[in-house]
């Protein structure tokens, strides 16, 4: 089973992916920047360049026990996600 969740920040596409198998991944214009395998709940990093071209830190939490949720905050702001795939 797989999810994802997709966010754009700027003109920046942040996706996040869960599966069963192969772990969580953050993807930041489809270039892998961090993985992660967990049972109960991961934290991934990664960072974007804005359009002044500074570097800005993006978090992502995934956890949850009867469905996964996620979570991203780029500069400690939270971002809104669209889920994709359960």
């Amino acid at each position: 089973m797989q999810s994802e969740w997709i966010g754009s920040y700027e003109n920046t596409e942040i996706k996040v992916v869960n599966t069963w198998f192969d772990g969580e991944k953050l993807f930041v214009n489809n270039e892998l920047q961090d993985e992660k395998f967990g049972l109960f709940g991961s934290d991934l990093t990664g960072h974007v360049i804005n359009k002044n071209g500074e570097r800005k830190n993006i978090k992502a939490h995934l956890g949850g026990s009867m469905s996964i949720t996620c979570r991203v905050f780029v500069d400690d702001k939270i971002l809104q996600l669209k889920r994709l795939k359960r």
